[in-house]
């Protein structure tokens, strides 16, 4: 079954990091952020604002909606068109502006299950900064993860 969710998504690395959080929480900023740190050695926009989610032979597939391909909303600029993929697996769901995004995070809030695929999951708490804390995540995962 093929899902549409408000959501971004980049590519770092070999699988994509799922961004979602209300509207105005920060999703496209923590996107284009990634997108400019230079921390991380391979990334590229897959979706801004709207993405579709299709599980397909055990993974999550996660691919722009048609009409937004390539685009990317910043506040106070406006649309940019950027290079991107058409399509990847998801290795990472970012929930922005988290209720659960605390100190020390509860057990079983690192897991999140969608269109019946098991993902890991950072839970971000509201005006916390999230890409020191994405690069941090990333920088301890283990690499079969």
């Amino acid at each position: 079954m093929d899902q549409t969710i408000h959501a971004s998504a980049v590519l770092v690395g070999a699988k994509a990091a799922l961004i979602r959080g209300a509207s105005g929480a920060g999703k496209s900023r923590l996107t284009w952020d990634i997108l400019q740190s230079g921390a991380l050695p391979f990334t590229r926009l897959i979706a801004d604002d709207r993405v579709h989610l299709e599980a397909h032979g055990g993974g999550l597939l996660v691919r722009p909606a048609p009409a937004l391909a390539g685009l990317i909303e910043m506040r106070g600029l406006g649309l940019r068109r950027l290079a991107f993929e058409p399509m990847a697996v998801v290795g990472l769901v970012v929930d922005l502006g988290a209720a659960d995004g605390e100190r020390l995070p509860p057990p079983g809030t690192d897991r999140v299950t969608l269109e019946g695929i098991d993902l890991p999951r950072l839970a971000v708490a509201a005006g916390m900064a999230p890409l020191p804390i994405l690069l941090a995540y990333l920088s301890t995962r283990d690499a079969g993860d």
